[in-house]
């Protein structure tokens, strides 16, 4: 929420500086997320008297001005608005000043060849209006040379966000009040004196939902003029981020703002016959002051009238009923609305405003009478015209909370020692009533605006926040003598693990959302299992939960990759959601690697840059195994023949990596081009994805490393030589080749693939080096060769045959 510093010292009396209010405020619990300062946006704006006018030699629509800035000699600007004309009195931006509008810094120049010294600015451009027709036009007595931020009166704009549970606090007057009880100044209520009614209110006022709307009240207003606010009001609107539209729809935007009360204005030459507050029927449809139509049910709330709906209760105006600068005869509407049906609906329907952002936490609903007055009192002050009597229907809320408090919880609850008499002081300086029970307990009556208390322990935040959140000393937790036992779980130690692992590896990195676009989804989503879609999602863009981390790594390396990035290696960690086989969430941990670009720049030696490739993909869905905890000398290799990857790889360049031929411990290669169309990126992209919940847990497993106990012994190494069948994984054989003696080889690796001239067609040949390491003592040629008859025979049992 925005207020200027001059708003607020409407309602609070004070001497303070705006950085000691803003250190207040945050003190008391009221954030304050920026303070901005517009005067500086001004600096180098002066105001100034044009002396003469003259037509520009050598351009039509432009004239030559002489202007004084009240000290040295006048300067000569060149100057394009129409209004432009000597005597008048206007705002000079001078050489080096900004232009607030578009950051242009003001320079001495030549325009179509006359020189110009400064700029004669618009409303628009220094940001103060939307009017852009000519030149500002300041009144006689301005004095010539002030800086026109010290004439303006430029204010200092807090930016305060505002807690749900705080709707009090969601118009400039609550917050002055909080800041009074603090010590801050003197609060400064405003309330008007009731505008007598000079006769009847000629629109019959209903509630028909008690349950949604209790309270309604209106009357109306003839002979209003609705055209600019005051100058006052629209400045005040402009520090909130409110653009000025007209008198009567400024007014209801200042009420919001200032007291946190939304309200309604209507054109009543518009309606026709009761107005009314009802439920809306099925189908019913109302055009907004969005221009947007909705379609309602009956379990919203609506103001109409005998024709049409005119306004979605307590969210939304109605087109078709609101004021013109042609409107003469208003119906004005304050009321109160409940805050679950409020919810309910704007959810339903889509639609954030301010008016159901203060509905929905809670208006104060002692506020219709006195809210009505002040609404009466500005449009007659503004827009001038002849009130009608009040009609009401409904009553609002009126019991009261009451707590009984125990003024020692505060130091027990907020650790922070205040006394009784001061505690009592800082309730009713917020409008608590508190009455003694006895000795030690109290009765304290909140407000009706107040609908966050509940229990003793809202009374003890709300003293300890006015006595100073930064009064409560900072008290260490009891530690228990001894090393902290770990914290972290099993999951959570080998996600860091993970992590560092990855990051040593060169790759960054990446958070992605965890809501997609169906479509992109859809595409990633497992055939037999369907997506879990958002009923209420915060855009179009984000309503499936994701089945993979796939589209959010491509769409960040495709807007790397976008603004010129050569090589994107990314990583993340997160959840992929699944739908279970009985409707139920399934959440599951993936690790998901993107690797796209260029591997390498171009070199000397080729001239062309070295693209990623599936073996890039599988070293680094290996080393992240590793790294997880996996056996990773068990794994199996299932290429796209064997339940693959699925659709959204390349079939002959991806493969799945699994313990046992069921259990998937990831997957890993080029993703197919049908997929990169999809997400609109060139060239070949590698990923890949660890299913980290698949991994087995370790037994036994220890938090320190084995001590490192080199061999003593030079390792063995023979090479072997086998012709197997064309579509034999090599995994297989190395496998086999490995389980020949597990005591005595520990490394085995295939080093040749060759298919040709010598090889039966159908056959390939696999080279294997084994690396053989003895224990206690040297093997013999006859231990050596008993090996290798063991390793001939494992490797026959899978069709293999030693070459020739």
């Amino acid at each position: 929420m925005k207020f200027s510093l001059e708003w607020l010292k409407a309602f609070l009396d004070t001497e303070a500086s705006a950085a000691e209010i803003a250190a207040k405020l945050n003190a008391i619990g009221l954030e304050v997320e920026g303070l901005e300062d517009p005067s500086e946006k001004l600096a180098g704006f002066r105001v100034a008297e044009v002396l003469t006018a003259a037509p520009h030699p050598q351009a039509d629509k432009l004239q030559v001005l002489t202007v004084s800035t009240g000290d040295g000699e006048p300067l000569q600007v060149v100057c394009g608005a129409p209004n432009a004309r000597a005597g008048m009195k206007g705002v000079l931006g001078l050489p080096g000043a900004v232009v607030p509008a578009n950051g242009m810094e003001l320079r001495k120049s030549a325009i179509r060849g006359v020189e110009s010294n400064g700029m004669m600015c618009s409303v628009r451009e220094l940001e103060l209006g939307d009017e852009h027709d000519g030149i500002i036009e300041l009144p006689a007595d301005a004095p010539v040379g002030t800086d026109f931020a010290s004439y303006h009166g430029a204010s200092p704009v807090f930016d305060v966000a505002i807690t749900p549970n705080r709707p009090d606090c969601m118009g400039v007057e609550g917050i002055a009040r909080d800041l009074a009880a603090a010590g801050m100044g003197t609060f400064k209520p405003w309330r008007a004196d009731p505008a007598p009614g000079t006769f009847p209110c000629p629109v019959e006022i209903r509630t028909d939902d008690a349950e949604g709307c209790p309270a309604f009240h209106g009357r109306v207003i003839r002979g209003v003029s609705n055209g600019a606010s005051p100058a006052w009001m629209q400045a005040r609107l402009i520090a909130a981020g409110q653009r000025p539209i007209s008198a009567l729809v400024d007014v209801t935007n200042y009420l919001s703002l200032a007291f946190g009360r939304p309200a309604h204005v209507y054109d009543l030459a518009r309606l026709q016959g009761p107005v009314v507050a009802r439920r809306a029927r099925d189908g019913e449809q109302v055009e907004a002051l969005n221009e947007k139509t909705y379609t309602l049910d009956s379990s919203m709330t609506v103001i109409a009238d005998d024709v049409a709906v005119h306004d979605i209760g307590g969210i939304m105006g109605g087109e078709h009923s609101g004021v013109t600068p042609e409107t003469t005869d208003v119906l004005l509407e304050i009321a109160y609305f409940d805050p679950a049906r409020i919810g309910a609906t704007g959810r339903k329907l889509g639609i954030a405003s301010d008016a159901r952002t203060r509905f929905e936490r809670g208006v104060d609903p002692a506020f219709l009478d006195a809210g009505l007055d002040m609404l009466t009192d500005l449009v007659l002050r503004t827009c001038g015209g002849e009130a009608s009597a009040v009609a009401r229907a409904g009553s609002p809320p009126s019991q009261p909370t009451v707590v009984t408090f125990d003024p020692d919880l505060t130091e027990r609850l907020g650790g922070v020692a205040v006394p009784r008499d001061e505690q009592r002081a800082i309730l009713e300086r917020l409008d608590f009533a508190v009455s003694p029970v006895d000795e030690r307990l109290w009765h304290v009556t909140a407000p009706l605006r107040r609908h966050d208390i509940e229990g003793p322990a809202d009374i003890v935040e709300e003293v300890v926040r006015i006595h100073g959140l930064d009064h409560v000393p900072s008290t260490p937790l009891p530690r228990a003598d001894g090393v902290a036992r770990p914290t972290a779980t099993p999951e959570q130690a080998m996600t860091r693990k993970v992590r560092r692992a990855a990051a040593a590896r060169g790759l960054g990195e990446a958070i992605t959302w965890s809501f997609l676009p169906v479509p992109d989804a859809d595409h990633f989503a497992d055939g037999n299992a369907g997506l879990w879609i958002l009923e209420n999602p915060i855009s179009e863009d984000m309503k499936a939960m994701r089945p993979s981390l796939m589209p959010g790594l491509l769409a960040a390396a495709r807007r790397n990759l976008d603004r010129g990035t050569g090589s994107v290696r990314l990583f993340e960690i997160g959840r992929r959601y699944l739908r279970g086989a009985s409707g139920v969430s399934d959440e599951r941990t993936t690790l998901g690697v993107l690797l796209a670009g260029d591997k390498a720049p171009r070199g000397w030696a080729t001239g062309k840059a070295q693209p990623f490739d599936a073996y890039d993909a599988k070293a680094e869905t290996l080393a992240l195994l590793e790294a997880a905890g996996a056996p990773v000398d068990n794994l199996q290799v299932f290429g796209p023949d064997a339940a693959g990857p699925g659709p959204q790889f390349h079939p002959g360049q991806s493969a799945t990596l699994r313990l046992g031929p069921k259990t998937v411990l990831a997957r890993f290669g080029a993703l197919h081009p049908q997929t990169l169309k999809a997400f609109d990126i060139d060239g070949p992209v590698m990923a890949a994805e660890l299913f980290l919940d698949a991994i087995p847990a370790r037994k036994n497993a220890a938090f320190a490393r084995p001590a490192y106990a080199p061999p003593a012994l030079q390792a063995v190494r023979r090479d072997f030589a086998f012709l197997v069948d064309a579509g034999l994984p090599a995994g297989d054989l190395v496998r086999a080749v490995r389980g020949a003696d597990k005591a005595s080889i520990v490394a085995a690796h295939v080093f040749d693939d060759f298919r040709g001239q010598g090889v039966p067609e159908g056959r390939k040949s696999l080279a294997v080096e084994v690396t053989l390491q003895p224990g206690d003592k040297s093997f013999t040629d006859a231990e050596i060769k008993s090996i290798a008859d063991r390793i001939v025979a494992a490797a026959g049992k899978i069709g293999a045959e030693l070459r020739g």
